[in-house]
């Protein structure tokens, strides 16, 4: 990293909200401070819901507080930076703290996209193999799973942020993004940057597309298994958890795709930006009201968890009277 000294620029602004007008202005402010509260407070709870409910200690809920886990870092990693920018009217983000977003945006991109392949999979194995389940969804297999998406997501992060850190920026400083991402540093650069945006192209398509296909796979099994099923009602019970599931990965992946691998000369601030803010803001937020939902066990822990914080404070006064 020894080029970032020998780059003139030592902070770049992020426009994010200020493009806009100073009556949206406010109204965007409210809706990412609504989003990330709702995000934080929903996947938490989802959390929360898991650890104390023994009947939710199988794999299907371990990817999905994993998930959750992996959706309030990654909501963490950019709306809070651009709430403070918009309170304090400064839009600044050092070299190194620009950086550094990148690396955990990507790291937690990576992973949602990770676990939404894994969930994809273990649906499959419930529905096509249920006989089989247990014996093929062991615990040794799912935290290898999930150590695995870890290990593989850090290493495709630091390889694009440390490609990123040998490049110089010479004057312009201004990314017209709320947080720090690859295409638009990458327009800021002086330096030849074919290399990262062959990165991109090929090992980024590689961790990008091989999940997606794994899932579009999984989901035609699952799919012909349900048609197979002699009980109509029971097959598309056992379908109907899995199509919020798939209706996330749609979302998910269109616009990641859109986003980073379209030509340079489709590109515009404001739907890049409306595409990034879809995968890093609104789909964190979506996945805990999809999966409580539309989810029975779900939604019975987490009435257990409500009822048992609402009676709490009652049963602690009753003890000290």
């Amino acid at each position: 990293m020894s080029n970032i000294n020998q780059s003139s620029v030592s902070e770049f602004l992020l426009l994010g909200l200020s493009m806009q007008p100073q009556q949206q202005q406010q109204l965007l402010f409210l809706f990412f401070l609504i989003m990330y509260l709702a995000t934080v407070l929903g996947n938490l709870l989802i959390i929360l819901a898991i650890s104390t409910d023994f009947n939710l200690h199988t794999p299907m809920y371990f990817f999905l507080s994993n998930l959750s886990f992996v959706d309030v870092s990654f909501s963490s990693t950019t709306v809070p930076k651009v709430l403070a920018n918009h309170i304090l009217e400064s839009q600044a983000i050092s070299f190194s703290g620009c950086l550094t977003q990148m690396y955990f945006v990507s790291l937690f991109a990576d992973m949602d996209n990770f676990l939404l392949a894994v969930m994809a999979y273990d649906r499959y194995v419930a529905i096509c193999h249920p006989l089989h389940y247990t014996v093929k969804m062991t615990h040794q297999l799912c935290a290898l799973l999930v150590v695995g998406s870890w290990v593989i997501g850090t290493l495709n992060a630091l390889l694009h942020t440390l490609l990123m850190a040998q490049l110089y920026f010479c004057g312009d400083n201004i990314i017209p993004h709320f947080f720090c991402d690859l295409t638009p540093l990458l327009k800021l650069s002086c330096s030849d940057t074919h290399l990262n945006e062959l990165m991109i192209l090929t090992e980024g398509t590689m961790i990008i597309v091989t999940p997606f296909v794994c899932i579009l796979i999984s989901y035609i099994h699952i799919i012909c298994a349900v048609l197979r099923v002699s009980s109509s009602r029971g097959g598309w019970k056992a379908f109907s958890t899995c199509g919020s599931h798939l209706a996330v990965v749609c979302l998910f992946y269109g616009t990641i795709i859109s986003l980073y691998f379209n030509p340079s000369s489709s590109h515009s601030a404001g739907r890049d930006m409306a595409a990034a803010m879809m995968f890093t803001v609104v789909t964190p937020m979506l996945n805990p009201f999809i999966y409580s939902l539309r989810n029975r066990d779900m939604k019975g822990a987490l009435g257990k968890v409500l009822t048992m914080n609402l009676h709490s404070p009652i049963s602690v006064r009753k003890t000290h009277a």
